[in-house]
């Protein structure tokens, strides 16, 4: 069987004037393509060789022996060259460049921007890219809790937080309470691993360790209340939407890192007022 997005080893079985048919052997009726130009000076009828398998500008199966920068199922970083009224297109090391259609976005490319997508075969037998890569990326990474890694984001939720790619190919995720502050698809971060899940997935902290967080929090908080010129305008029982708003943080670490300042007495809280000293 000629699979359409993969490479296989396939049989030369009849030469023409401009190139090679090939087929899995010799009795069966289906048959691809390989331009004369890709054919191997040597290359003999009965000689088998390797070739990738996708659909040329007329969407005919056609076959190449260059191996491109993604294959069907898998996960890559890809170019874009161009983009159009319906989607992108992708630079994958073949000459007719790889649809990325706007559906399959989940934000904006545009022209030179490197992406993370998966190939997959559309519903018109055509390969195309997606951005929604959760299905195709790996889940037994080599990490364990504790560990340093960096990962790409690839989508962001508001109900379940941000997704990313770690070393561009396993699953992982940003817990929504773990996700404070902004997070952009295409950016590449550096996170902590908080849990292995049983499945293999990964969850995540852009933040360190509660006591090595505390004195960055500490000064930021600081910076913030000079913003306010010195007095903050509520104190450390404000609700934890304000605290995310004017903070980025969550009122656990919000109220560590004021107890921080409290206890170096470099600020006084009253009663609705955190104020500089």
């Amino acid at each position: 069987m000629l699979r359409l997005g993969e490479v296989q080893e396939l049989v030369i079985v009849k030469r023409v004037a401009f190139g090679v048919y090939l087929s899995e052997d010799r009795e069966s009726e289906e048959r691809v393509l390989l331009p004369g130009k890709e054919v191997p000076d040597t290359a003999q009828t009965g000689d088998e060789i390797r070739v990738f398998l996708y659909k040329d500008s007329k969407d005919r199966l056609i076959a190449t022996t260059r191996e491109p920068a993604i294959t069907l199922g898998k996960v890559a970083l890809l170019k874009v060259r161009e983009t159009g009224k319906i989607g992108a297109f992708l630079d994958w090391g073949l000459e007719k460049d790889l649809f990325l259609p706007f559906h399959e976005q989940t934000a904006r490319v545009r022209e030179g921007q490197e992406c993370l997508v998966a190939l997959y075969i559309d519903k018109s037998s055509r390969l195309c890219a997606t951005m929604n890569v959760y299905p195709y990326l790996k889940t037994q990474s080599p990490y364990q809790i504790g560990d340093q890694v960096r990962g790409r984001i690839y989508e962001t939720s508001e109900n379940f937080g941000v997704f990313v790619a770690v070393d561009d190919m396993y699953s992982a995720l940003i817990p929504k309470r773990e996700a404070a502050g902004t997070f952009v698809i295409g950016n590449v971060i550096e996170a902590r691993v908080t849990n292995v899940k049983e499945d293999g997935k990964l969850d995540l902290s852009p933040r360190k360790k509660a006591y090595l967080q505390m004195d960055e929090d500490a000064e930021m908080i600081l910076q913030v209340i000079d913003e306010f010129e010195g007095v903050l305008p509520f104190n450390d029982r404000v609700s934890p939407e304000i605290i995310q708003r004017e903070f980025g943080l969550s009122k656990n670490a919000f109220k560590r890192a004021v107890g921080r300042l409290l206890k170096e007495g470099r600020i006084r809280i009253t009663e609705n007022r955190i104020i500089r000293l």
